[in-house]
């Protein structure tokens, strides 16, 4: 058993659990530049621990009621399919070589840090925002032919970049479906429990899977992500808000440091502090609404 590896898995795993993000766009990096694994038994290690991790987790989140049952039948239509792009991403990548995986790679990582500066500005100095998130996604008309599309091309892309299904899906599930924040992570977690069935036994197919070391991570991911979700009814939405927009954020530098150097510091140290900036304006606004003063502390 190695330690370090099963402390890693615990701390992903209650993110997982608690904001639905932080799989492979946060632990592939890990593995990579921590532990030295290759890139490729990395990936494919992060996606088999991924499937059995966000099973437990998705089934909490069933059971408490944070998952929209509907949409996440109507993606997976279009993303299970998709998943196999893990599998032809690869000779895609092949072909089209890395200079084009890394653009991607970048577009990805810049539509994650703008989704997560505009979760944060909301979270943050514009609470009203709340007002028009919904609980159930509107499937009525051709939403449900287009929930399918974004699945398809959520499990396209995530072939080709191998990029974590939590971040792509929950970025989609707060801009494009506007979900309250609970709703969120729970949909993102159940839903990325069936694609990364998929994809996992593709990658065990190919020998991308070190068992041993996805039996360590797992150690430390399954307690953690079920300690995450039964934390999710305990967190209040305002705290929520940041938290994924924090979250996202890392997985964004993560990404970006698939092709920059960023240091691991970086990755952990610049959320951590915009995550204290978003607790003490929230205590500030509190007590100036206490007071009497303008604001929402809602």
């Amino acid at each position: 058993m190695d330690p370090v590896v099963v402390v890693f898995g615990l701390l992903v795993g209650v993110l997982v659990g608690l904001t639905g993000i932080g799989g492979g766009s946060l632990m592939t990096p890990l593995l990579i530049l921590v532990l030295g694994v290759q890139p490729v038994v990395a990936i494919g290690t992060d996606v088999a621990y991924g499937a059995i991790t966000k099973t437990v987790g998705g089934w909490r989140h069933l059971r408490l009621g944070t998952v929209d049952r509907r949409l996440s039948t109507w993606l997976a239509f279009g993303s299970v399919p998709g998943a196999g792009g893990r599998v032809a991403g690869g000779a895609v990548s092949a072909i089209a070589g890395r200079c084009v995986q890394r653009r991607v790679l970048v577009c990805i990582a810049v539509a994650l840090l703008v989704v997560a500066l505009a979760v944060l500005a909301r979270a943050l100095f514009m609470p009203q925002a709340a007002g028009r998130e919904r609980r159930d996604a509107d499937l009525g008309g051709r939403r449900r032919a287009a929930a399918v599309l974004i699945g398809a091309v959520l499990g396209l892309v995530l072939g080709f970049t191998s990029l974590g299904s939590g971040a792509l899906v929950g970025l989609v599930l707060i801009m494009f479906f506007r979900l309250t924040p609970q709703r969120v992570v729970g949909t993102d977690v159940f839903h990325a429990a069936i694609l990364l069935w998929a994809a996992g036994l593709a990658h065990l197919i190919a020998g991308n899977v070190d068992l041993v070391l996805m039996a360590n991570i797992l150690l430390g991911s399954v307690p953690g992500v079920w300690i995450g979700a039964a934390l999710i009814t305990r967190v209040p939405t305002h705290g929520l808000r940041p938290a994924l927009g924090c979250v996202l954020l890392g997985s964004a530098l993560g990404v970006l440091s698939t092709g920059l150097a960023i240091p691991i510091a970086a990755m952990v140290a610049v959320p951590l502090a915009i995550g204290l900036l978003a607790g003490i304006l929230h205590y500030y606004r509190v007590r100036l609404v206490s007071a009497g003063g303008p604001g929402d502390a809602a």
